[in-house]
This record gives C-alpha cells, sequence and structure tokens, in this order.
C-alpha cells in the first residue's frame, strides 16, 4: 500500500492571530513546528480577503520552509501571478466565496473546464504540481484530468459532516463513493488526495483507502493543540493514520 502523507493546514493560527490584530500566535512558527512533529507538508490557503493568511505569511514561508508548500487559492488572476511569483511546490485549486465560513464543496470543474485550462497552463509550466479539490464525483474527476491537473483532492466535509450529524447511512454511502472514485481517478493516472473537516474519530476509514496518498488536515489539528499542543495533536493524528494504512493480522484458523 502508498505511503500516506499528512499535509497540516496552519490557516486557523492565523484566524487566532487576527482575531486580535496582533503579531502572534505565528503560522510560519506553526508550520516549523508542525515539520517537526513528522507533518510531510504544509498547506496555506490565501484567501482573497486575507481573512486568516496573508501575503507575508506565504513570503516567509517561502523563505523558512524545508517541508514542501501546498498554496490553496482560488482561480483568480491575482492568486495566479502570486503563485507564479513563489513557484510553491503545489498550487490547489478550490472554490472560494467571500460570504462562507470555510470552503463548503468541491470546484465545479467541468462547467469551467476551458477557463480552468488555461489558468493552470501557466502554472504547471512554472513547476508547480497542480491540484483540484473537488467532489467524489466522475464527471469532476473526468474534467479535472482533461484539463492538465496532476492531482485532485477528494472533498471529505460531507462524510465528516454526516458523522457527527448521526447520519451514518449516509456518511457510509459518502465513503463508498470516495472509495470507487479515488480508485476511478487512481486509473487514469491522478494522484489522490482528501481532506476537508477530519478529525480523530473519522480519519481511519479515509485513510484506509489505498489509493490516496495524502491527507490535508488543520482546523481540527490547530483546535486540539488547545488542549495537547501541537506536537502531540499531530503525532496523534499520524499514529491513526499509521494504524488504518497497517497491514490486517491474518485470520487464526
Amino acid at each position: 500500500m502508498n505511503t500516506l502523507r499528512l499535509g497540516v493546514n496552519i490557516d486557523h493560527v492565523a484566524t487566532v492571530r487576527n482575531a486580535r490584530g496582533s503579531a502572534y500566535p505565528d503560522p510560519v512558527r506553526a508550520a516549523l513546528m508542525a515539520a517537526e512533529a513528522g507533518a510531510d507538508g504544509i498547506t496555506a490557503h490565501l484567501r482573497e480577503d486575507r481573512r486568516h493568511i496573508s501575503d507575508r505569511d506565504i513570503d516567509r514561508l517561502m523563505e523558512k520552509l524545508t517541508l514542501p508548500l501546498n498554496f490553496e487559492m482560488a482561480a483568480t488572476d491575482e492568486m495566479q501571478q502570486i503563485a507564479l511569483r513563489h513557484k510553491p511546490h503545489a498550487v490547489c485549486i478550490v472554490p472560494e466565496k467571500r460570504e462562507e465560513r470555510t470552503t463548503e464543496g468541491g470546484l465545479e470543474v467541468a462547467r469551467e473546464e476551458n477557463k480552468l485550462a488555461h489558468f493552470i497552463a501557466p502554472l504547471r509550466e512554472a513547476g508547480c504540481r497542480v491540484s483540484i479539490f473537488i467532489a467524489a464525483d466522475q464527471r469532476q474527476i473526468d474534467a479535472a484530468h482533461r484539463i492538465g491537473a496532476q492531482v485532485i483532492e477528494l472533498h471529505t466535509g460531507a462524510y465528516c459532516d454526516f458523522h457527527y450529524e448521526g447520519k451514518f447511512d449516509e456518511r457510509d454511502a459518502e465513503l463508498d463513493r470516495m472509495k470507487e472514485m479515488a480508485t476511478y481517478a487512481h486509473g487514469l493516472g491522478l494522484e489522490v488526495h482528501a481532506g476537508h473537516g477530519l478529525t480523530y474519530d473519522t480519519v481511519k476509514p479515509v485513510a484506509a483507502l489505498p489509493e490516496i496518498v495524502e491527507l490535508n488536515i488543520g482546523h481540527f489539528l490547530i483546535g486540539e493543540a488547545i488542549f495537547l499542543g501541537l506536537n502531540d495533536a499531530i503525532s496523534e493524528m499520524r499514529r491513526l493514520m499509521n494504524e488504518a494504512r497497517a497491514p490486517s493480522e491474518p485470520s487464526a484458523l
């Protein structure tokens, strides 16, 4: 089974900082601590309204990080220019609305296929790995493949919401959809990631899907760090991910 990487999203360290308009807590410090705790990469979403991560944060992450940076961004000219200036390891194209609290769903690729194909071409030419954040939907996966994305990230938010709402039939159906679509995307040659809303309670069934090679987790880890510390919060998530990927014991005869 493929090695499962953990990308730690440090957006909400910046959310806490910005609540007071202060210089702390520092998301770059959190990124460096996450690296020490065993993260394989760092994710940061520079939103149009700069509600958490700032341009200066991205400058400093590019300067100080030794891990790959996954730069989440909307498909706007401004964000494209920022990405082309920095040339991060990866860019993940996500939908974005000013009024939403967090990213509410996957990107509509099929409807915007021509626009997105032209948008990501210069990013690929600059050497960035292009990921598209989408729902577990074959139509969107096919479109992401056609426009030249190298990676898809499956939106796990609905699966997590169903779990915490106690809608276990819907949760299991969504997990089955993710499993089917991860297999389908892998068959097209796409690298498959997943993320959004994952917690200790919900991570293992997703981590067990063999085609998924990376999970991106942020809000829960930053929240859990209040109680455990960031190192222990990340270490526990890593433990659960590894446990989900461990070979099963042969059954006794």
